[in-house]
């Protein structure tokens, strides 16, 4: 029997909590529910989610915030894909949102449906290279095998919408790709992602790449048509 994705929800709510664990369970999902820090912790001891669905203000402890970056530190959980819920819906929040860790936003009060949808775009985008494939521009390297990305033989750390995104210029380099074409091609079909988001995660690659000595000079922003992976530094 195939294995339903698991999905760890972190909502002090215990309305809002019940309301997104029913509709995830009635479209196929294995929800698990926590309402603090600790509680996500002692679940994602117990078995890592295909994602995190988790909301920005918790009790006492730490923030969602706070929790989405300490566990991208985490060697165990830094590929799991996190679904901040929040209920600040300013622009500066948001990006704080996804500078943290989180892949995706979506602001309170939501839909189930536009929840449902994000959820499934997130997964969707988890896996972006075949086991065993090796991309290679430059010196920069990605193995679909290991799952990790060097540059002159230097392991980088990647977020997983990162590696994803790094994954799709590989594949073309040299080519100008525009925001909505990124949104379209790296996204998928989820019309709630802004081309905001689009500039945040290149952001945080072009950081990643820039972490290994010179690799971010690699991810070239073309004026007024978008960006380009090139091995010509």
């Amino acid at each position: 029997m195939k294995k339903l994705p698991q999905v760890l929800i972190v909502e002090d709510e215990p309305a809002i909590a019940e309301l997104i664990a029913i509709n995830l369970r009635h479209h196929g999902f294995t929800p698990v529910c926590a309402e603090d820090g600790p509680k996500a912790q002692t679940a994602l001891d117990a078995c890592v989610p295909d994602l995190i669905v988790l909301d920005w203000m918790l009790p006492g402890g730490k923030s969602g915030l706070e929790l989405a970056r300490h566990w991208r530190s985490q060697p165990r959980t830094k590929q799991v894909p996190i679904l901040m819920l929040t209920a600040r819906s300013d622009e500066p929040d948001k990006i704080a949102g996804l500078d943290a860790g989180a892949d995706d936003y979506i602001t309170k009060p939501f839909s189930v449906q536009e929840l449902l949808a994000r959820i499934r775009a997130v997964l969707r985008r988890r896996d972006p290279l075949s086991l065993g494939q090796v991309l290679q521009v430059g010196q920069l390297r990605m193995d679909g095998a290991t799952h990790q990305v060097s540059y002159q033989g230097e392991v980088l750390k990647l977020g997983p919408m990162e590696f994803k995104l790094l994954s799709h210029f590989m594949r073309h380099p040299e080519r100008v790709h525009s925001r909505s074409q990124l949104l379209d091609q790296v996204w998928g079909d989820d019309v709630y992602v802004e081309e905001r988001t689009v500039d945040v995660h290149i952001k945080r690659l072009r950081q990643a790449l820039g972490s290994g000595g010179g690799g971010g000079a690699m991810l070239q922003t073309v004026r007024g048509a978008g960006y380009r992976l090139s091995a010509d530094l």
